[in-house]
């Protein structure tokens, strides 16, 4: 691990070097690449230098303490080197942690789709606040979301949402929510106080750059184009601008008319249509890789929950790490922070383990 974070030391002093000539703005896409090289080798570099210096306290302390004689300063040497000792146990956790494979595609903004499941009109009422949860939380992020399609049911809720959300590492937080969402609760529409049991599901799917090979071929695509339906004004409903893409190969149907135009419909049909093919290909690898934890998305089916959300006891319970916490109401609104952040380093956990093994 060392011998790497010295390899990496070297590496950061080159691009350090390398932008502090004056003519690297000549070339902005060098340019761009070393900023994005020198922010991620950042926090590695500060903890090993942190680490560095505690070793050296180490030394100096044990060399200090061989030659004073004074109880009252070797009782200050010895608490110095206890507490250096105690950060350097915690930055060999930290550097290990940083050093961990990191996912390529969690720098990207990301594609979520929410289907409502089991439950009838409850479950597209939950499907609808778990769209708003996150919207919110993309909000606290000063992220940007944008809708690609909806499906509204006439009460307020949604049978199915497609939106993006823009913002750096949105992936890297939100992959953890891919899943199967239950809902408990007494629904509006129920007369006899009666708790339900409804469930949406939740995909999270990277958006795909340009430089990722994801081939549609003209004779594997159909595009229809058609009227929206919905809520609609400013001639949405007027004009033939929604757009469907059916994909032959995988049956793979997407539908766009959040825009006026067909041109801006079709380009978000075609983004979300790339989304899930490459999300296709990623759950293949995951499943040809026994030791990466393969995502949840299923049909709606109650046993496959990630997380259930009870409303009467206003509760949230994550059931991949045994998470659970009782401020329901902050969670709806987008404060969902202490639970990715139990996600990741539960995933962190798993992937020291297994490098450890290694």
């Amino acid at each position: 691990m060392f011998d790497k974070l010295e390899d990496l030391l070297i590496r950061f002093e080159e691009i350090m070097g390398e932008l502090g000539e004056p003519t690297v703005t000549n070339n902005p896409e060098r340019f761009r690449k070393l900023m994005k090289e020198q922010s991620d080798l950042t926090p590695i570099v500060d903890a090993y230098k942190e680490y560095k210096k505690c070793k050296q306290d180490i030394e100096d302390s044990l060399a200090m303490l061989e030659e004073e004689n004074d109880e009252e300063m070797r009782e200050m040497i010895k608490e110095t080197l206890s507490d250096s000792r105690k950060r350097v146990e915690e930055l060999e956790q930290e550097l290990k942690i940083l050093l961990l494979p990191k996912d390529p595609n969690d720098d990207k903004n990301v594609i979520v789709e929410i289907r409502a499941g089991a439950g009838g009109d409850e479950a597209a009422l939950f499907a609808a606040e778990v769209y708003r949860m996150y919207v919110h939380f993309a909000e606290r992020q000063r992220w940007r979301v944008e809708m690609l399609n909806v499906d509204e049911i006439g009460i307020g809720g949604m049978k199915e949402v497609n939106f993006q959300i823009t913002g750096q590492g949105a992936y890297s937080k939100l992959k953890y929510e891919s899943g199967v969402h239950r809902v408990q609760r007494v629904p509006e529409t129920e007369s006899g106080g009666r708790i339900h049991t409804s469930t949406c599901t939740v995909a999270v799917m990277p958006e795909v750059d340009e430089g990722v090979d994801i081939v549609i071929e003209d004779k594997d695509i159909r595009i229809d184009v058609m009227r929206a339906s919905g809520n609609g004004g400013q001639c949405v409903n007027t004009t033939d601008s929604a757009v469907r893409l059916t994909h032959y190969p995988t049956g793979i149907v997407v539908y766009s008319q959040t825009e006026k135009s067909q041109l801006q419909n079709k380009a978000k049909a075609f983004d979300l249509l790339r989304a899930k093919l490459y999300d296709m290909e990623q759950q293949k690898r995951h499943d040809a890789e026994a030791d990466l934890r393969r995502s949840q998305i299923g049909t709606g089916d109650r046993s496959e929950k990630i997380r259930t959300y009870n409303f009467p006891q206003g509760r949230v319970t994550d059931h991949r790490i045994g998470l659970t916490i009782y401020k329901l109401d902050k969670v709806m609104n987008g404060d969902i922070d202490e639970i990715l952040d139990a996600c990741i380093a539960a995933d962190q956990a798993a992937k020291l383990v297994k490098m450890n093994e290694n």
